[in-house]
């Protein structure tokens, strides 16, 4: 008899333990749903992680220009209102891209290659209806060279994902320390005033994306996205980290109150966000 309750003891614990893991294992794919987004044959899940640039010499062997399939996008001879609803997917998007940046690139040439972008930096798709408003909040300060290159590669990025997008370049005039967290705040309220958003990309300047999977909308959860960078070796570097590119929807950004603006320098302020974002858990 006690033989007999010892064996059932043991199936007991063994069940247990399965449980423990496989409940790990699906809190584990959660918090990767949080992080990771890709599209893989047609429709958008979680998996693989796509990377993100910040040395353009590192692109490597990447398959096709970002403004190869731009010129397919053109105005259709038809009313706003008798427009169709852009497809889920769509059609314009690569995959893997190889960045190229001209040399001595101006912020006319910027223009010059992205007609159909409004002035202010806004777009929209011509000829359909968007599902998805996305504005990008780049806080800035004095790095020309790295905002031209951002701007020369992401309008044309977000045009091939057909968003109705704008970027919000958040420029931070006085000669003091950088103050990123102050500059997002401003950067959302602005962007909040000017259109109902339903996804916000934060966007440091010197990120660039290598492709095009890395769709510019926002998740039921608050993201990062750049969890891939070349200067990482395509890696996290620790756990919590949470700087580079990250989105969330207008809702998340209330509940966790905002970014702080007392931080100035470089990534404090990400350590911060990291923990709102933890305390506020399942809430966000």
């Amino acid at each position: 008899m006690e033989q007999q309750r010892g064996l059932l003891l043991l199936f007991l614990g063994l069940q247990l333990l399965l449980m423990g893991a496989l409940l790990y294992q699906n809190h584990h794919r959660h918090s990767l749903a949080l992080f990771l987004r890709v599209l893989r044959r047609d429709r958008p899940v979680v998996g693989e992680e796509l990377p993100f640039l910040v040395s353009v010499s590192s692109a490597g062997t990447s398959s096709q220009d970002v403004y190869a399939n731009l010129s397919e996008i053109h105005p259709v001879d038809r009313r706003k209102e008798d427009l169709p609803s852009c497809p889920l997917i769509s059609p314009y998007i690569n995959g893997p891209l190889r960045v190229m940046i001209p040399e001595n690139l101006t912020m006319e040439q910027v223009v010059k290659k992205n007609p159909l972008v409004e002035l202010g930096g806004q777009y929209q798709p011509p000829d359909c209806w968007t599902r998805h408003h996305t504005a990008v909040v780049v806080p800035y300060y004095g790095r020309d060279q790295h905002l031209q290159h951002l701007l020369f590669h992401l309008h044309p990025f977000l045009q091939l994902q057909q968003l109705h997008y704008a970027i919000y370049v958040v420029n931070q005039v006085h000669n003091t320390a950088f103050n990123r967290g102050k500059l997002r705040n401003v950067g959302f309220w602005e962007a909040m005033q000017e259109e109902e958003w339903d996804c916000l990309f934060f966007h440091d300047v010197n990120l660039l994306p290598e492709d095009d999977r890395n769709l510019y909308i926002c998740d039921i959860f608050p993201a990062h996205v750049s969890v891939a960078i070349d200067k990482f070796d395509y890696k996290l570097p620790y756990r919590g980290y949470l700087g580079g590119v990250f989105a969330l929807r207008p809702i998340h950004y209330l509940k966790i109150n905002g970014f702080p603006n007392s931080y100035q320098g470089w990534d404090l302020e990400d350590h911060d966000i990291a923990a709102r974002f933890s305390s506020c858990g399942s809430k966000c």
